[in-house]
């Protein structure tokens, strides 16, 4: 005969109101028991921040904010000054907890994070908080500096032509090594295969003017420097640069060496002729490398330097260098050759020099280009 198993079943609770109460006479529970749900309630309520913290940055970088809105959120859920700065550009931006910049003094940051970006670090973000860190303030930085990286990276610098001129600097410097210009212009929004052309300028028109007509479909960054204005874009078109305007620009291989070239090049500049590329000047460029107290006391530079003092004789021998011809000076000076013909003589009797002869005029022009170099 076969046995039969029989298992008793425990009476299922439906529901944990049912659950009997823990006997006691104090309406109390241990205090073990009370530290436990205490415990298990913070690390629940820990959780649920953090979930809403990555969910927060998570947005915040689909939305592709740029650098300031991104210390703006932050300050607002920490409810205390947020900060970031990349490296290389000087600049700060905090902000307050009421969404705007913060114009206390920077206070010592309680928490501070790296921003990292081709496990390079590239700046950093921190919490400016009164009292001790929270125990969300790890994690918010940590999304915070993810945040800042992608937005350097990618959205942040596409949006404007001006750029912070340490940027800028540091793209162009001839201290700077390959990675960190590359680094540099990757943050100022250039892909990594493209070419990049680099411009010195001087104008009274505002740079960001100048640099959108120059390229006004792909990318183009601005800033000023000590002593001109640098635009960095990937193509240019000067025929589009506003009149008035005086640039020299650098050929394309590194920003660094386009710099320079493109400052040698702005040297060279005159009002009849204000924009000259660098590679179109050949064995000329061979004047900037003579010491400036060499070329000073060089008698044909004397004696333009002298003459330089009345406009009409520099404007009527900057004419007839540029032509050669005293017809064809003429017409750039709207007058009659013989007028310019009497002026070239008493020109040459002042400078000592037969501009009617190829030797003579070489002379001038070599002089002329000289003082030109010497006062720009």
């Amino acid at each position: 005969m076969s046995t039969i198993l029989t298992v008793a079943i425990p009476e299922i609770t439906r529901h944990p109101s049912d659950i009997p109460a823990w006997p006691r006479t104090d309406r109390r529970y241990p205090p073990a028991m009370e530290a436990l749900a205490e415990r298990l309630s913070h690390l629940d309520a820990q959780a649920e921040g953090a979930i809403r913290v990555v969910q927060f940055y998570d947005t915040l970088m689909r939305r592709r904010v740029d650098l300031p809105a991104l210390a703006r959120a932050s300050a607002v859920l920490a409810e205390c000054v947020a900060g970031l700065r990349l490296h290389g550009t000087g600049r700060a931006i905090r902000m307050a907890p009421d969404g705007r910049n913060a114009s206390t003094p920077p206070a010592p940051a309680s928490t501070t994070m790296p921003i990292t970006l081709d496990e390079e670090e590239i700046g950093t973000v921190w919490l400016e908080r009164p009292g001790p860190p929270v125990p969300l303030d790890e994690l918010l930085l940590d999304r915070l500096a993810i945040a800042a990286a992608a937005a350097a990276e990618k959205y942040g610098p596409a949006r404007t032509t001006m750029a912070d001129p340490a940027l800028v600097e540091l793209a162009i410097s001839t201290d700077s090594d390959d990675a960190a210009t590359a680094r540099a212009l990757r943050l100022l929004g250039f892909a990594a295969d493209l070419p990049i052309h680099v411009l010195a300028v001087r104008s009274q028109l505002p740079l960001d003017q100048i640099a959108g007509r120059l390229c006004p479909t792909r990318p183009v960054k601005a800033a000023p420097l000590a002593d001109a204005g640098v635009i960095l874009a990937t193509t240019i078109d000067p025929a589009r640069l506003p009149s008035g305007v005086r640039a020299g620009i650098g050929a394309t291989d590194s920003p660094s060496r386009s710099w320079q070239q493109a400052r040698a090049a702005l040297r060279f500049t005159t009002a009849r002729q204000p924009v000259i590329h660098y590679d179109d000047l050949g064995a000329l460029t061979l004047l900037t490398e003579i010491p400036p107290d060499t070329a000073r006391h060089n008698t044909d530079v004397t004696a333009i330097a002298r003459m330089a003092d009345n406009p009409e004789d520099l404007e009527t021998l900057d004419a007839y260098c540029a032509t050669g011809s005293l017809r064809q000076a003429a017409d750039l000076l709207h007058l009659h050759h013989s007028s310019v013909a009497r002026r070239i003589e008493q020109l040459a009797k002042t400078l000592r020099i037969d501009l009617t002869e190829p030797t003579g005029l070489t002379r001038a022009r070599l002089a002329l280009t000289t003082w030109r170099l010497l006062n720009n």
